[in-house]
């Protein structure tokens, strides 16, 4: 059997050890081979499942991909202390992703005192904003 096909075996069957060994080691970040660097989101995809945020963490110190597949994992969790506290250090994707969460759940407000407070200057973070409370968007 191919490593593939292992993979997605071990995937299926939840051990994550063995399908996290198998990708990892056929993934490359920023690869010219589209299938490395479609491993290495395979990869980060693996870690956040797998509930292995610390290692996602440290991954995320210096990998994009790690850093949005992070942040989605947080909300996904409803882990929105992290999420704010990764923005509030200046994690510019923790940003959007708390305030499209804040805005969603009708806390515009709240989610304008945020992009205040975490980037004043962020226009796309007051574009998110902007768009929830907008009279088309029925927000407030």
């Amino acid at each position: 059997m191919e490593w593939f096909e292992q993979a997605r075996a071990a995937e299926q069957l939840g051990d994550w050890d063995a399908a996290i060994t198998l990708v990892s080691a056929q993934a490359e970040c920023y690869s010219t081979d589209h299938y490395m660097h479609n491993n290495h989101l395979w990869h980060m995809d693996l870690l956040a499942r797998s509930e292995r945020l610390p290692e996602l963490m440290e991954l995320a110190r210096t990998d994009v991909h790690a850093r949005r597949r992070l942040n989605r994992s947080l909300r996904e969790r409803g882990m929105e202390a992290a999420l704010r506290s990764r923005a509030k250090d200046g994690d510019r994707d923790a940003l959007y992703v708390f305030v499209r969460l804040l805005c969603e759940t009708n806390r515009a407000q709240t989610a304008y005192l945020a992009v205040q407070d975490f980037g004043p200057e962020d226009q796309y973070a007051h574009q998110i904003v902007a768009r929830f409370r907008s009279p088309s968007s029925g927000a407030q």
